[in-house]
């Protein structure tokens, strides 16, 4: 019900604007560049669904082969302690542990590609012991908010693009990767948030020994990390984190096709079997993406995100607080209700101010750090069709605030 408030105010807000500025200001041509870019977010959703579904085949897929070999039950047993605190009302031996693992473990990674056909695969999961299919359960909740409040231990692809862009600008010895461990801070302190609000809605105690080692030990491997990486020259610790990366991934895909050999599977039949699930996912979430995305388009193009930077700027700066980190905010608004969206925003950032300046690196922190929350509530509740949300898009929300807060905070830290 609330994302449906969400939906309609997008529409309202940026169709009233658009008039008054058209017929007040004599914008006369904004009407039509809101039509364009309306038409246009409706394609573009089309062809996003539509381009998931090689990707979705290929992850359901090796996800099928490694269900069938059992390596998916043994990955589940490894994280049922700490899913049984925080996931309510899942089987201990259910497969639905092991989905939820892979997904997460993608999003650490930064691999977006990775996540989404995983995460669906684990809604999925979630949805066949939903005893009220329209409605989502504490567990589907909790996993949701988990994934918009991810830990991002590499973020791939926000290292790849400044890496371009620097050499692009011609910057010498440019390290694209010195924003890794500040993302990592940040992200560790949204997805604590994430867990933190939904606990206090659920009533769940997390004050128990499985949750209590996975923040200690996480704690300490941020600060291995640190040490580690930071012994490295900056071109190293570029080429070591994306190998980081590459090879867990690399690796689980040949653990799970040697786990079926092994056992004398017909492993290819396993994947056959998997991807035929991707395609028809993809499929399903073609309407949820296509009317999120119309939506965010026409309160964009009508100029309504300028206007809510210009007054954050305006606060910002009449509390005495530096407003340098301002330029970087729409990034922020815009990943919320975009990826894509919020993805240009930072490359416009950092072409304009430089990518080693600071508003780029918070644009890029902020990018690595934040999520696509009502992108990925439209699709993933959209493919096992939940309607009523109940409380995941505030927790959502406010775990992608805190996280906002934390990325600023440690870019100030950092660089500043």
């Amino acid at each position: 019900m609330v994302l449906n408030y969400v939906w309609i105010a997008f529409f309202i807000v940026g169709f009233i604007v658009g008039i008054f500025k058209a017929f007040v200001f004599g914008q006369t041509g904004l009407l039509a560049e809101m039509l364009n870019a309306l038409f246009d977010a409706a394609k573009n959703g089309f062809e996003i669904s539509l381009g998931l579904a090689g990707v979705m085949s290929l992850w359901l897929g090796i996800m099928k082969v490694g269900e069938k070999a059992g390596v998916i039950a043994v990955f589940s047993r490894l994280v049922a302690p700490l899913f049984r605190t925080l996931f309510k009302g899942i089987p201990k031996d259910g497969p639905a542990y092991g989905s939820v693992m892979m997904n997460l473990s993608a999003n650490m990674l930064g691999l977006d590609n990775a996540a989404t056909p995983l995460g669906l695969k684990a809604m999925s999961d979630l949805q066949e012991l939903n005893p009220v299919k329209d409605t989502a359960t504490d567990a589907q909740i909790m996993f949701l908010v988990l994934n918009t409040a991810g830990i991002t231990l590499i973020p791939t692809s926000v290292i790849a693009m400044r890496q371009t862009i620097a050499l692009e600008q011609h910057i010498p010895n440019f390290n694209a990767a010195d924003i890794f461990l500040p993302t990592l801070i940040a992200t560790f302190i949204a997805f604590l948030s994430g867990i933190i609000i939904v606990a206090i809605y659920q009533r769940i105690n997390l004050f128990r020994l499985p949750v209590l080692i996975f923040v200690s030990g996480f704690a300490g491997l941020i600060v291995l990390l640190h040490y580690f990486l930071s012994q490295m020259p900056a071109d190293k610790m570029n080429q070591t984190i994306g190998a980081i990366g590459s090879g867990v991934i690399l690796s689980i895909i040949i653990l799970f096709i040697t786990a079926g050999a092994i056992k004398r599977q017909n492993v290819f039949d396993n994947f056959i079997e998997g991807a035929k699930e991707g395609f028809n996912v993809s499929l399903r979430i073609i309407p949820y993406l296509v009317a999120m995305l119309i939506a965010i388009s026409v309160f964009r193009a009508s100029g309504c995100m300028d206007y809510i930077i210009n007054a954050i700027a305006t606060i910002i700066g009449m509390c005495g607080l530096n407003t340098d980190f301002v330029p970087a905010l729409p990034v922020a608004l815009m990943k919320p209700l975009s990826g894509s969206g919020a993805r240009g925003l930072m490359v416009d950032v950092m072409r304009h101010y430089g990518v080693a300046s600071f508003q780029g690196k918070i644009a890029a922190i902020i990018q690595g750090s934040t999520e696509t929350t009502f992108y990925v509530l439209a699709v993933y509740f959209g493919s096992v069709q939940i309607k009523n949300t109940r409380h995941a898009l505030i927790c959502g929300l406010i775990a992608d605030l805190i996280g906002l807060v934390a990325a600023i905070i440690t870019g100030y830290i950092f660089f500043r």
